[in-house]
């Protein structure tokens, strides 16, 4: 028992903290807070910066919202960015209900609510443009929280985390919020390094347990056995579910189905029948349907659940194969809920637009507690499954895995129904990290006591590797960061050329680069100090042992020199002798399987290929095969023994015709000729040795040496030959080191060149073409400076601007597909064509630099902007443009993006008021929609 004055020295820290900022935050909680953000916030509120590493849905927030707190309570500024808008959306909804409007502001580049706020939540590339224009907004900032900071390794938009964590101004403390990964020490230490203090807060624990099934038929079965581990203390799989799926392929090899049975990939047309069920083969294992999932987890009390797809089409399929069966997961309380939420944002949007939407089979779904989400949704429809799944109101959500990046959706259950996903370029297997981020919605803190993650049984399942996946945690941040010119002009007119270099040798890449080469600069210490001893072990009582074994090294360089001269020319020589082949010439095939005497039936193609395979000629053999050789059949040059007739009527696929003239074919050899020795090859000019007179010098340098004499000399040269091995190693990991030292200082210096030759850049300062490009973000920023400067756009109206500029914004989402473009008349023509020429010639210049950042213009988009500028109809827009309402809506606000950016940095006034007008003719409409008044 504790005596008195323990006790009331323990009532005083009880009472300083309830005074202190974290005990007054955490008063505002109705849950106690993790230990993990309890150390977060005392460094925080300690002045030192901090990064957390935490899983999905752990409450790293939590952190975030304390910093906001502090922000509030020393009259300072706390900037909340996000990576994405609807992120940003949310977390501003979020932070309004618990401080009020009057205190949180939003600044998404499509929306400024109240931007001079405390607190203002942002996209991090807004931040990024407002520390490059030094924006009057960042006075009294005191925090900023970079949530989601593991997409620095983004390689689209991973550099802008990067820019933003060296710029910000001393005073300002960085909280990073992070998902899992194997690095964060690293990562912090860098932000130690650029930002000062940083506190790492790792937390592995999930605060809801995840459990692992997978789902083979209507059973569900557990991924792990429940007790025991497996080897190095893995957990071992579920030897119930090993047998059954090695019985499954036993019954079906290869993963094939029956007649009769169900296969396909739970997608539409599969033939399952009008209610998406089809037959039921008794006793058998198969991929069970969606239909049949939701019985099952609906059954096992494991909705709500997010059923994640990898395909938009996949996804309205799913719903509508759920509709069409039958299913509903509402009451009519729940129901009535839906539709007033529905009705209410989606009140603005006109009935015949709602109409083209498919507007009644979405409210359907909703109805019945189901729904899809995915990127090419209008972001109202998107933005409002959001809410009826975080109410609780939906039941199953069939989603891609975009709504794994950071929407707060958690759902009791997690579900895959495959393990392979489209990467932008090929189908590939998710990574164990995609993997947790996707399941890590399992699970509703403070709702769930566990979460439940299920993968679907597919024809070559396999647990082990699903079991690698799920157990598998080591996820390293590695960053994508590399200069643009936007950033190079920026910080050379800010800093100058010097101190600009010296701020990106401070980024994460090259931090990272710098620690691999510490490894590789440890690896060269100690090949040196083997050199040293290999040295001494050939040390010779002689002389110079190591002089004479660089003379027998440069003995054995010229040899190898010469074959390989006399291969090249043997090679050339055997081609040409090819070349003059004619159908009809008895050779001897000197090597190989077909060795031997042959025809020539055709001669093949005089000069060979464009890969230098040289000529091909079809041949007719000595045992009857028809065979086409090559230029690697023939070491040395060929020569025609004597011509036979091939008769007109010869056919090569008849055996007779074969037949008779093989038999000719040994009836007009020469009698002398060898039929299978080869010949033994001659050496002449460079290729010879024997005339060679470098190498008869060497020789006699070798044999005057005084080492030659020693009669140690072989076991000295063995340690010779260890050192040259040895120090040709050392110098390839001196050229890595070089390679690696300075990288990002190296690409800005190009960069730079880049800017120099075009003249954005004098010495240490923009030019004037120079201060429009820092104005101008985007992949493209280089190109749209330019077309600014050529006056490309100049006497464009609106509409044809917005066609124009979207050739900068747009990208296919599969170019390959795209055939050309329809495109408006007139100027937009000789615009774009224009814009696509001076693309060609800076693709010039940055050839000539080693730069290699602008990809083309891409014009797919060009015509749907002119339409949509122009007033049409959204249905005659979407039908021509052939896009999904998400992906126009997406679009188009890119668009808006650049063309404020345009509006603002064009020197030509008429030129700025079309920026602007073009701006007000795009936003409207569904475009405008889901803006936050």
């Amino acid at each position: 028992m504790s005596s008195p004055a323990e006790r009331y020295a323990a009532h005083r820290r009880r009472l300083a903290y309830r005074e202190s900022s974290l005990g007054r935050f955490r008063s505002n909680y109705d849950f106690d807070l993790d230990e993990f953000q309890v150390r977060a916030c005392e460094s925080l509120e300690a002045g030192r910066g901090v990064l957390v590493a935490a899983p999905t849905g752990s409450g790293k927030t939590v952190v975030g919202e304390f910093a906001v707190h502090l922000a509030l309570e020393e009259g300072r500024k706390c900037f909340y960015t996000t990576p994405i808008k609807a992120l940003s959306n949310q977390k501003f909804h979020d932070l309004v209900e618990r401080h009020g409007a009057a205190s949180v502001g939003l600044l998404t580049g499509d929306n400024t609510v109240n931007g001079e706020a405390p607190i203002v939540v942002m996209t991090t590339e807004v931040l990024r443009n407002m520390l490059y224009a030094g924006s009057p907004t960042l006075a009294g900032l005191g925090y900023a929280v970079m949530d989601e900071v593991h997409y620095l390794a983004d390689v689209f938009r991973g550099a802008v985390w990067e820019e933003v964590i060296i710029n910000l101004p001393e005073s300002v403390s960085v909280v990073a919020l992070s998902a899992t990964v194997s690095n964060a020490e690293e990562f912090g230490e860098w932000l130690t390094t650029v930002r000062g203090d940083t506190d790492v807060v790792v937390e592995e624990r999930r605060p809801v347990p995840l459990w692992q099934h997978a789902m083979v038929g209507s059973r569900m079965m557990d991924l792990f056995a429940q007790a025991g581990e497996g080897a190095e203390g893995k957990r071992a799989v579920n030897p119930q579910l090993l047998r059954y799926t090695r019985e499954e392929q036993f019954r079906r090899p290869g993963g094939r189905r029956r007649s009769g049975t169900r296969g396909g990939n739970g997608r539409g047309g599969d033939g399952r029948g009008a209610n998406g069920r089809g037959p039921r083969p008794t006793g058998s294992a198969y991929t069970p349907s969606r239909v049949e999932v939701l019985d099952r987890l609906e059954r096992s009390s494991l909705l709500p659940a997010i059923i994640f797809v990898f395909s938009r089409a996949g996804c309205d399929a799913a719903v509508q194969q759920c509709l069409s069966a039958g299913i509903r997961l509402t009451d009519a309380a729940e129901r009535d809920q839906i539709r007033e939420i529905v009705e209410r944002r989606c009140s603005e949007i006109p009935a015949e637009d709602l109409r083209v939407l498919g507007y009644d089979g979405w409210l359907d779904g909703l109805e019945r507690g189901i729904a899809a989400h995915h990127a090419g949704m209008l972001p109202t429809f998107k933005e409002t499954v959001e809410e009826l799944f975080v109410r609780g109101l939906l039941r199953a959500v069939f989603a891609t895995e975009t709504l794994a990046l950071g929407i707060n959706m958690p759902a009791r259950c997690v579900v895959l129904e495959r393990l392979v996903k489209w990467n932008g370029e090929s189908h590939a297997e998710i990574t164990p990290g995609e993997y947790t981020q996707l399941t890590g919605r399992a699970g509703r803190r403070g709702i769930d006591i566990e979460g439940h993650a299920v993968v679907l049984w597919q024809p070559g399942f396999d647990p082990m590797s699903v079991a690698g996946l799920a157990s598998t945690r080591t996820y390293p941040l590695r960053s994508s960061f590399r200069p643009s010119y936007n950033m190079a002009v920026n910080l050379v007119d800010r800093v100058g050329r010097a101190t600009a270099r010296e701020i990106l040798e401070s980024s994460f890449a090259q931090f990272q680069a710098d620690q691999a080469v510490v490894g590789l600069a440890r690896q060269l210490r100690r090949s040196e100090e083997a050199l040293e001893g290999y040295r001494e072990a050939m040390t010779c009582h002689l002389g110079d042992f190591e002089e004479y074994a660089g003379i027998r090294q440069a003995i054995k360089d010229r040899e190898n020199e010469l074959a390989r001269e006399g291969t090249i020319q043997r090679r050339a020589a055997a081609a040409t002798s090819l070349e003059k082949l004619r159908m009809g010439d008895v050779i001897r095939v000197p090597a190989g399987k077909f060795a031997g005497l042959a025809v020539v039936l055709d001669p093949g193609m005089p000069g060979g290929s464009t890969r230098g395979e040289g000529p091909r000629p079809t041949v007719l053999t000595e045992s009857r095969q028809v065979r086409r050789l090559s230029l690697t059949d023939f070491p040395d040059p060929v020569e025609s023994l004597t011509r036979m007739r091939i008769p007109r009527s010869f056919n090569p696929k008849v055996p007779a015709s074969r037949r008779d003239l093989a038999a000719a074919l040994r009836e007009n050899a020469p009698d002398d000729v060898d039929r299978r020795s080869k010949p033994s090859r001659r050496r002449s000019g460079r290729g010879s040795d024997g005339d060679d007179e470098r190498l008869a010098r060497l020789r006699r340098e070798m044999r005057a040496h005084p080492c030659h004499g020693c009669a140690d000399r072989e076991e000295h040269a063995r340690w010779a030959q260890r050192w040259y091995k040895l120090r040709r190693e050392a110098a390839q990991l001196s050229r890595r080191i070089e390679s690696r030292t300075n990288t990002i200082a190296r690409q800005f210096d190009r960069v730079c060149a880049v800017l120099d030759t075009l003249g954005y850049l004098d010495g240490d300062s923009a030019t004037e073409a120079g201060k429009r490009l820092a104005r101008l973000y985007g992949e493209l920023d280089l190109l749209a400076a330019e077309c600014l400067r050529e006056g490309i756009w100049d006497g464009l109206d609106p509409a044809e601007l917005a066609a124009c500029v979207s050739a900068l914004t747009f990208e296919s989402r599969q170019p390959d597909d795209a055939g050309r473009p329809a495109l408006p008349g007139g100027q937009v023509r000789d615009a774009l064509g224009e814009t696509v020429r001076l693309w060609g010639r800076l693709e010039d210049v940055e050839a000539d630099h080693g730069v290699d950042f602008l990809r083309e213009p891409d014009l797919g988009f060009a015509a749907a902007a002119w339409r949509w500028a122009s007033g049409h109809r959204l249905e005659a827009v979407l039908e021509e443009a052939g896009l999904a309402a998400g992906d126009f809506v997406r679009a188009v606000r890119q668009l808006l993006d650049l063309l404020d950016q345009v509006g603002d940095a064009a020197t030509n006034p008429e030129l700025r008021k079309t920026a602007r007008l073009a701006v007000s003719s795009l936003r409207r409409g569904v475009v405008a929609y889901d803006m936050i008044a």
